[in-house]
């Protein structure tokens, strides 16, 4: 079996427009969250790239002298976004590649 290079090299540049075409549809992927009956809610870019934080203002009111009760909720609702632009990744790799007939996609 001879080894064409060309054959390489035209997988390789439809590998990185693949790549490129998943890294803009990530950056167009918004997902939300929010933790603490929407005391605090954030969007997050599929590519987890924090766009927006929003703390209620009767939460921040409510926390009062307790800065700690609303990190938490801040983690929480960072982490629950984080979990769905993880959802959205998956998604779009398995919609791209499952085109290609590769086993698991």
């Amino acid at each position: 079996m001879e080894f064409d290079m060309n054959k390489m090299g035209e997988m390789l540049a439809q590998a990185q427009e693949m790549q490129q075409a998943m890294d803009l549809r990530l950056s167009q992927t918004i997902v939300e969250a929010d933790s603490g009956g929407g005391a605090v809610s954030v969007r997050m870019n599929g590519k987890k790239e924090l766009l927006s934080l929003t703390i209620a203002p009767s939460a921040a009111a409510s926390a009062g002298g307790d800065i700690s009760l609303l990190e938490d909720l801040i983690v929480a609702a960072v982490n629950a976004a984080a979990r769905k632009a993880d959802e959205a990744q998956n998604s779009n790799a398995t919609n791209m590649l499952g085109g290609l007939g590769l086993p698991g996609f």
